[in-house]
């Protein structure tokens, strides 16, 4: 599935404001709250499935992306969050770089192999830097749907 059908203006935090990784993952898990995605409560379950993941192998790639993401039981669908910091924020990437695209993704555990081929498919569109470079110029959720929707030849 394309990033730019997975993800909807309220998904979006810009700037996602976060001291390291830890509270980036904390921050992600937040966003779908305020789009009404999943309770308050269910925030905690999804960050300490982030945390584990993450502890387990870093998702921090290279050139300024990481795209943490964990199974959870308890919701239907993929809930993809997109949070940029054009500073970047200390992610331990691959590269040391620090990450400044932050695609969040929570799976649900029944279909958490069918998602595997969305998680290569942001890799390879993230693996552009024309792509890179007009996402971290974004200012508002709007304007970085619209970048992913060109890119992907769909409409916002």
């Amino acid at each position: 599935m394309k990033l730019s059908e997975l993800i909807t203006t309220d998904l979006v935090e810009i700037p996602l404001r976060a001291a390291d990784k830890w509270d980036a993952l904390r921050a992600l898990a937040q966003v779908p709250v305020r789009a009404g995605r999943y309770s308050a409560s269910f925030a905690t379950t999804v960050e300490q499935a982030l945390v584990v993941r993450e502890r387990s192998m870093t998702t921090g790639m290279e050139h300024g992306i990481a795209i943490p993401h964990a199974a959870v039981d308890g919701i239907d669908d993929l809930i993809a969050i997109l949070g940029l910091n054009s500073v970047g924020i200390p992610f331990e990437t691959l590269d040391g770089a620090p990450a400044r695209i932050i695609i969040g993704l929570v799976i649900p555990r029944a279909k958490k192999l069918a998602h595997i081929k969305t998680l290569a498919e942001i890799a390879k569109l993230l693996s552009r830097a024309d792509v890179r470079d007009r996402l971290v110029r974004c200012t508002d959720a709007k304007s970085a749907l619209q970048v992913l929707a060109e890119v992907q030849g769909a409409s916002p």
